[in-house]
């Protein structure tokens, strides 16, 4: 036995579709040994009573913005990334909407060398898509890079692919997943058009909606399935909004089969339309959340296997840049810290059992984008685990939230159920409130 080894025992574990009763001895990074019931022998290491507490898997999410670099006054990788841990996310996957734009390998590699330094998570990070990047996708080397983001609307920026020429070419020659943020440019150009024939520059946020309609978002999800199947793309649509998409979309094919692939974010699960009232712009997200109806079909969409993951498209703003009229405040909503509880909180509900959130939220990343030894509760993987008290009571408030910008959606919501302690790597970094942030997460791999 190692110093650092540790066991955790009198768990609930929940891992691989059961729930039991058990331990897990963690040596150095890796899990050692899952077992039932109690240790078979005494071991002489560092002991944790799990009495009253469930053990998961360290939580994937597989779609943050962490805005570093060029934009770290709204958020950047250390903040975020201490705000993940303690929401018990233990890897992350990055988006490359950063300033500069990440569309090179060379400015792949450079965040990833931020993130070596910076990240108390582990960590891997999108290539861009644009007009004339075809090359740096090709080169991408599959076993160290998740995936390549496609913007098939301009949410962000200028990375909006808006050539079918180039889409045809990434479609046919990425050795990486396609990760493909579907909305149709031309629909919301002429929705906006109408809105602002109708209210001026004082458009409601409650407007948002059918700004970034079901029409655009199915408009552009048609197309990159088209091209999907067209050229055995491996695809995976991002932060589905609406009802009509899953048509789209198959649960005939085991996970591990699958060549098109699909998450949903908590806002879609939790929120509608009928918060704007309440939220204003700070629920304003791209796509933007739609109906309770819409919102119903995409949570039965994760309960049969039609949607793949939960994931949480975490995109920070200041408070003073959101609050503002429609058209000035940017899209996106902090959420990495607060989405666990939040699932958790839905399963307390009954409106999920707790492997499914499991599944979606830790063992589906690790299938859909082939990264290794993580995602499960196995020996030999790295001993990312995250320990809930499922009736403990936590409020969100000002004080403990962790994000850089400084606020919540879920602010004043009060949770059944509070993270008490999250492993990255076997590393305890966060503790009861408490955050270590002496030893960084690691690069996430890829089995391809």
């Amino acid at each position: 036995m190692q110093n650092s080894d540790v066991l955790i025992r009198n768990a609930t574990i929940v891992n691989e579709g059961r729930q039991f009763a058990g331990y897990v001895l963690i040596s150095g990074q890796k899990i050692m040994e899952v077992g039932e019931g109690e240790p078979p022998t005494a071991i002489d290491c560092r002991l944790i009573d799990a009495t009253g507490l469930l053990l998961l898997p360290g939580i994937i999410d597989c779609h943050v913005h962490f805005r570093e670099p060029g934009v770290t006054h709204k958020a950047d990788i250390s903040s975020e990334s201490r705000a993940a841990v303690a929401g018990g996310v233990t890897s992350f996957f990055e988006m490359p909407n950063t300033q500069p734009q990440t569309v090179t390998l060379e400015l792949l590699e450079q965040k990833m060398e931020l993130a070596a330094e910076k990240s108390l998570a582990n960590y891997s990070f999108f290539l861009g898509a644009s007009n004339d990047n075809i090359e740096e996708i090709v080169n991408a080397d599959p076993h160290m890079v998740c995936g390549v983001k496609v913007f098939f609307g301009a949410s962000t920026g200028n990375m909006l692919v808006d050539k079918f020429s180039t889409l045809e070419e990434i479609f046919k020659r990425s050795p990486i997943p396609v990760a493909a943020h579907c909305e149709d440019e031309a629909t919301i150009r002429a929705n906006t058009g109408l809105m602002k024939d109708k209210y001026g520059e004082d458009v409601p946020v409650v407007m948002h909606p059918f700004i970034r309609s079901a029409e655009a978002c199915y408009r552009s999800s048609e197309l990159a399935v088209s091209l999907a199947r067209m050229y055995n793309t491996r695809l995976h649509i991002t932060h589905l909004s609406t009802a009509v998409e899953l048509g789209l979309l198959s649960n005939s094919l085991p996970l591990e089969q699958k060549r098109i692939t699909a998450e949903v974010c908590t806002h879609y699960l939790w929120f509608c339309d009928e918060d704007y009232a309440r939220l204003g712009t700070r629920l304003k997200v791209n796509p933007a959340v739609k109906s309770a109806s819409d919102r119903a079909a995409l949570l039965q969409g994760l309960i049969d296997n039609t949607v793949d993951i939960i994931a949480t498209d975490h995109a920070p703003h200041l408070a003073g840049e959101k609050d503002a009229t429609y058209f000035k405040a940017p899209s996106g909503t902090p959420l990495v810290q607060h989405s666990l509880p939040a699932m958790m909180q839905m399963v307390k509900q009954g409106k999920m059992e707790l492997v499914t959130l499991v599944e979606k939220m830790c063992h589906a990343p690790a299938t859909c984008y082939s990264i290794e030894k993580r995602g499960y509760i196995r020996p030999g993987y790295f001993a990312d685990l995250v320990l809930v008290n499922p009736d403990a009571k936590a409020t969100v408030a000002k004080e403990n939230i962790l994000y850089k910008c400084g606020w919540s959606v879920f602010e004043g919501t009060t949770f059944d159920n509070r993270v008490e302690k999250t492993f990255v790597n076997g590393h305890l970094a966060y503790n009861d409130g408490v955050i270590n942030d002496t030893i960084k997460g690691l690069r996430i791999t890829f089995d391809r």
